[in-house]
């Protein structure tokens, strides 16, 4: 269990800080914020993140990744967390490439491992059906036709989903909605005939999509592992997502913090600095505190996926449960402290603030992963 990054991690790690404040500051979400942009990333910003590596930090070397390990994937979107930098690293890289590798034929992963890893495929996940998160959807179906299947049902949300080169669709083969048996993964193209895609904006500015599979027919080829064999490559896909979604969280929790104790050295109320108010001082180190132990699980958590430990669904939950805890109390408190400013377009802030509020339902509230951690525990 690493608690601390070694000296290529820690340098990972400068290398991601200067570029998102360079290439990718706040100001590029305000730009795609006001052009509306169904895709929700600059290209060019993504072109430029692979010509880093980083569309295959995760991946084995054998299909062209750089197999660096999820510590360093996690550094990379804590940094990313801090300038709210939206790319398809999570739904492509994290959940697209891991249900490849974990289900795909031989076949499926030398085709779609190597173009992932450099950037020329964008794979997103269709899961959800519903406004909560659920991992065992029911309103989608896979059925087998013939020496092929047919695909029909929609999905409500598809992180990145609008402009994804290839769709990987969480289907229901048999049982019913609730089940964790009886789910199917298949893969789509993203213009298939029969698909049909609606962008979706969400408060926090980032882009997805709703799609509709109108009875679409797919070849046996298609199919991504074993008819009604999906559940558990998808569950530790989740678990991987939910673990480098908590980074990416406390990237941005820890951002807001370290601006709203700047802005309490600066700001003066009654000729002097508000920082020196012991009610402040006491809640800015509830906050630090908070974020020192939140970082701490999101180290081991990330070590866990590393090491194939047993314990890292319990650690995922874990982790999103206290990233969606702690970005949520640090963004609340800085608009507070900032007082009616902070509430204002005019700051970062608020965007923060709407960022976590949507990160928090993406992949599991509080509510679920600590219903999820009781159960995993035997509760």
């Amino acid at each position: 269990m690493a608690l601390v990054l070694n000296e290529e991690q820690r340098y990972l790690k400068e290398t991601a800080r200067e570029f998102f404040r360079t290439q990718m500051p706040v100001d590029v979400l305000r730009q795609l914020r006001a052009g509306k942009c169904p895709v929700g990333y600059r290209n060019e910003d993504w072109q430029k993140m692979n010509e880093l590596g980083w569309a295959g930090i995760v991946l084995p070397e054998e299909y062209g990744g750089l197999d660096f390990g999820y510590m360093g994937l996690g550094a990379i979107l804590e940094e990313g967390g801090r300038t709210l930098a939206p790319s398809p690293l999570l739904s492509s890289v994290v959940m697209g490439a891991t249900l490849i590798l974990q289900a795909g034929s031989a076949q499926q992963r030398e085709q779609l491992l190597p173009a992932i890893a450099s950037g020329e495929l964008t794979v997103a996940v269709a899961l959800e059906e519903g406004h909560h998160h659920d991992p065992y959807p029911g309103n989608t179906n896979l059925v087998a036709d013939g020496d092929g299947f047919v695909l029909s049902g929609t999905k409500s949300f598809v992180a990145d989903g609008f402009a994804a080169d290839k769709l990987i669709v969480v289907a229901r083969s048999a049982g019913s909605a609730g089940q964790a048996e009886g789910l199917s993964l298949v893969l789509v193209d993203g213009d298939q005939a029969g698909l049909t895609k609606q962008p979706r904006c969400f408060a926090d500015s980032r882009a997805a999509a709703s799609i509709s599979f109108d009875d679409i027919r797919l070849p046996a080829s298609a199919l991504l592992g074993d008819l009604r064999g999906g559940t558990p490559p998808l569950e530790l896909a989740l678990d991987c997502a939910r673990i480098c979604l908590g980074a990416e969280m406390f990237g941005g929790a820890l951002e807001c913090f370290e601006r709203t104790v700047d802005y309490l050295k600066e700001r003066e109320q009654f000729g002097v600095k508000i920082g020196s108010f012991q009610a402040l001082q006491h809640r800015a180190s509830l906050m630090y505190i908070e974020l020192q132990l939140t970082k701490s699980v999101v180290l081991d958590a990330l070590s866990a996926i590393d090491e194939k430990r047993a314990d890292l669904p319990q650690l995922a939950s874990l982790a999103k449960a206290l990233c969606n805890d702690v970005f949520e109390l640090v963004t609340s408190e800085a608009v507070q402290m900032h007082g009616g400013i902070g509430v204002t377009d005019e700051l970062d802030i608020g965007l923060f603030l709407k960022r976590s509020r949507m990160a928090t339902q993406q992949l599991g509230s509080s509510g679920f992963h600590r219903d999820r951690y009781a159960t995993l525990c035997g509760y």
